[in-house]
Order: structure tokens, then sequence, then C-alpha cells
């Protein structure tokens, strides 16, 4: 058995301490030790994006990084950025347009989105379904998700 490491960061604006085995990933410390279940274990391979968060502002895939490497860090899930209401109107935006459907890539699909919509305001159907081909919906088929990030855009630019 792997020696457990004392990591301390913060998640979601609490500071949280724990004891980590060295291979433990992200995104099974956030959902196993601190039960913020939001973020999902898809493929574990970095590809499917169920596992997005945000470590130190920046998108990460969750499964392909260690709790250990986010000593010191600031994460963030989607239960603490929905809390903050940062995407309410996307995730109203998701509902309207029937863009969720298990559920189980909303999290992902929703962290990108996000991410899009700060770095470009302007995003156009086309450049909205590239910012989100890393995340795979297999219920959808990406019409609506895209729909719903495109009218939150034009929204958020009316507003």
């Amino acid at each position: 058995m792997d020696e457990a490491f004392q990591i301390s960061l913060t998640v979601n604006g609490v500071a949280v301490s724990r004891s980590v085995e060295p291979r433990q990933s992200l995104v099974d410390f956030l959902r196993y030790d601190l039960e913020l279940t939001g973020s999902h274990v898809g493929c574990e391979h970095g590809v499917c994006g169920a596992c997005t968060v945000r470590v130190d502002g920046a998108l990460v895939r969750g499964c392909l990084m260690l709790a250990v490497q986010c000593d010191g860090s600031r994460v963030e899930t989607i239960e603490g950025i929905a809390g903050t209401g940062e995407v309410f109107d996307l995730q109203q935006a998701f509902a309207q347009e029937n863009a969720l459907q298990c559920g189980f890539c909303t999290s992902g699909m929703l962290l990108t989105a996000q991410d899009l919509l700060a770095r470009m305001p302007g995003a156009n159907a086309q450049e909205i379904r590239e910012a989100l081909s890393g995340n795979y919906c297999r219920c959808t088929g990406y019409h609506s998700i895209v729909e719903a990030v495109r009218k939150t855009a034009e929204a958020r630019r009316r507003a």
C-alpha cells in the first residue's frame, strides 16, 4: 500500500485538508471523500469530459489529475459554480432546449460552455460545436446543447 499524503486545498470556496493515496484521482477525491458527485467518472481516459472541473480557473479532466497535484490549489466543481449563480442562465437554457436528458454529461458541458462564453462571448454555432467537441453526449445528438449555449450567448450579449 502506498503512503498517504496530506493535502490542503480550497474546494468551492471551502478550505479542505485530507489524507489521500498518491494515486487517487481528483474526481474520485471529490466524489468519494468530499461527496461532491456532480462530476462523473466516464471513460477514465480524459476523452469524455464528464469529470470536468476547474482548478485555479482552468478546466481540467478530474480523472487525469491526481488529488495530490491539487495541493494548494483552488478547485471548483459544478456544485460550487452552480451555487454562485454563474451558470444559472445556461442551466435554464439547457432545460428549455431539452439539452439534458440522462444528465451524465451535463456538468462537463455546462463548465465547458461557461468557459467558452467567458473567453468568446460572441461564439457562433460552429465555435460552440468545436469547444464542446471534447465532451461526449450519448443522448441528445448535440443540436439542443449547441442551441442552448448559442441562445445563452445571445442573451448575455443583449443584457
